[in-house]
């Protein structure tokens, strides 16, 4: 109950932090896409502007290779923890496979997908981590 007093604070800091990293995430060359809803490129964007005011640090984008360079990509990582605890202070990466699980619509994407919740760092170094875990897949 004592988190629910800092939540609105936390869940603004945390979102506008994603849409940067997101939108950073954009001009990437290993990036094929990314899945954010705030962005007008992102499919369902008109549903979530209709529906919504802001959006969470919750999101995920597409890199050109398989699930290993994904899975190499989220191990580089050095301010991320590894995980599926969404909704918490700190950053995780994790690399997800979204046509094992999907049951509404198939996913029909080509490239491996890797999972971002943006938590509280500061954005600039989510961002350096992030680039120096593309720059190594990269190679």
């Amino acid at each position: 109950a004592r988190g629910l007093r800092t939540m609105g604070v936390r869940l603004k800091a945390q979102g506008e932090a994603a849409l940067e990293i997101a939108k950073w995430l954009q001009t990437q060359d290993i990036v094929a896409q990314v899945l954010h809803p705030a962005l007008p490129e992102c499919p369902g964007h008109e549903i979530w502007k209709r529906d919504f005011n802001g959006s969470s640090g919750l999101f995920s984008f597409t890199i050109k290779g398989d699930a290993a360079k994904a899975a190499a990509i989220v191990d580089a990582l050095q301010l991320f923890g590894i995980g599926y605890s969404w909704g918490g202070f700190e950053s995780l990466a994790l690399p997800v496979y979204p046509e094992k699980y999907r049951s509404a619509t198939d996913w029909n994407g080509e490239n491996a997908v890797i999972r971002l919740n943006i938590g509280l760092e500061d954005t600039s170094d989510l961002i350096a981590d992030l680039q120096q875990a593309l720059d190594m897949a990269n190679g």
